[in-house]
């Protein structure tokens, strides 16, 4: 703990109360970042002590990065500095209800997995699948603009949020958007804020638009062969009628880790296309007929699952990064945004490249949204000149990779952004205006903003 951090620790607690500013080493560490650890961990209870925080941190030149359950703080750079753990575990109220209307507004510290208890027993849900899980914060999600595979029929975040309150590091609360699905004044800054992580401002309210569970939900399985297979069956299902809710491409490795202690747990030996629809039970009927069409003619069997047991399978699809890191603790993952015709050649090259310092991947691809998650299973002497490698056939197709998750030493030689786009100068003027003393999560977005 820095000098200027112990100072302030009495600040903090004549705004907070003693007991809600913790300096055990235990609490910090548990919310370390690339092995930067705070000082102190605050637990705000309210919008206004969120504001209060920041204005304080503000004049004291303290860096804060915002956190509840840290299932996302390792993505990015790591901070410069970092004083302060902002962690909002104990805002997790719902503020507004209203379920004829589709609408809700929550605390962000509410976790996913207790969102969907509450809103489910109305027959809704927020259909996100993100990295994280049940475990993942609402406030988390939203900063990151977290989607997993039910982004090719319901989208993103970015997609469901309607409105937001967001308090600044000049310690005030600005309210974008509303509670109503029509209302659109403000809308665009609340998109500013979704995706920036923790860089522009803190979240302390969210406002969404909800959706009505599926009445019914089918999976199927379909074994791919090869990444040209691959290709032409999801071709021939995002071409025909069927309108899937989540659809991915799981390598072998993959495909065998997602299934381990569930019913279908099995070696799998080929690439295999995981696809859930929702419907009637008639809706479902007619899917199983045409997928089952579509599958012979690319000569590719198609197998239906019991939808209660697959459920656990697309819960670690989603959460990717856990089940990986479970597999794998010093597992590298990559994520990759191309073109969605792009992908398969994409996973062509990056399986040769990997084959040629000896690391095993395991990869899963969201069809039709042109997302490629790959997780490098082995440390190697040849790992940042491989992702190097792997980030120049991206982008020579059209894309961009980001390092979603490495060891700290590793990001030490290597920038987990890429090179910045051309947007940059206006990000940097945006960080200037929302958080011009430079302390919400210095150093962590592209850039080192």
């Amino acid at each position: 703990m820095t000098a200027a951090v112990a100072a302030a620790q009495s600040g903090l607690a004549s705004i907070l109360g003693a007991g809600r500013v913790v300096a055990d080493e235990s609490a910090r560490a548990a919310l370390a970042v690339d092995g930067r650890v705070p000082g102190l961990v605050v637990f705000p209870q309210s919008s206004e002590q969120v504001a209060a925080v920041l204005r304080y941190a503000g004049e004291q030149q303290l860096a804060v990065i915002p956190c509840r359950n840290a299932t996302k703080l390792g993505v990015g750079n790591p901070p410069r500095r970092y004083d302060i753990a902002l962690c909002l575990k104990e805002m997790n109220r719902v503020w507004h209800y209203e379920p004829a209307d589709l609408t809700v507004s929550v605390e962000p510290g509410m976790k996913f997995g207790d969102f969907l208890h509450f809103v489910g027993r109305h027959g809704l849900w927020l259909p996100l699948d993100p990295a994280g899980g049940a475990r993942a914060s609402l406030g988390g999600i939203v900063a990151t603009n977290s989607a997993g595979p039910l982004r090719l029929s319901y989208g993103a975040p970015r997609d469901m949020v309607i409105g937001m309150k967001i308090a600044t590091s000049e310690g005030k609360i600005i309210k974008a958007g509303g509670r109503v699905v029509k209302n659109v004044a403000g809308y665009d800054m609340a998109k500013l804020l979704i995706g920036s992580f923790g860089t522009l401002g803190v979240i302390v309210e969210l406002s969404f638009k909800l959706f009505p569970l599926p009445v019914e939900r089918g999976t199927f399985v379909i074994p791919a062969g090869t990444l040209g297979i691959g290709r032409d069956i999801r071709r021939r299902v995002l071409e025909s009628p069927l309108n899937p809710m989540r659809m991915v491409l799981l390598d072998a490795v993959a495909s065998t880790l997602v299934r381990r202690g569930t019913p279908f747990a099995a070696e799998v030996k080929e690439p295999e296309i995981w696809i859930e629809f929702g419907g009637s039970g008639k809706t479902l009927d007619r899917c199983a007929r045409e997928l089952g069409d579509l599958g012979k003619a690319a000569g590719a069997p198609v197998q239906g699952l019991e939808s209660a047991s697959a459920e656990g399978v697309w819960a670690r699809i989603g959460d990717f990064h856990g089940f990986l890191c479970e597999a794998s603790p010093k597992v590298v993952i990559l994520k990759v945004a191309l073109p969605g015709a792009a992908g398969e050649e994409f996973l062509s090259r990056a399986n040769q490249e990997a084959a040629s310092e000896g690391i095993r991947v395991a990869s899963f691809t969201q069809g039709g949204v042109g997302v490629i998650h790959l997780g490098l299973l082995d440390e190697a002497a040849g790992l940042v000149a491989l992702i190097s490698r792997l980030r120049t056939a991206a982008e020579d197709l059209g894309g961009a990779l980001v390092v979603e998750r490495c060891a700290p030493e590793l990001k030490d030689r290597l920038d987990v952004w890429g090179p910045s786009g051309d947007d940059f100068c206006v990000m940097s003027k945006l960080k200037a205006v929302w958080d011009p003393k430079g302390i919400l999560s210095p150093g962590r977005y592209v850039g080192g903003l």
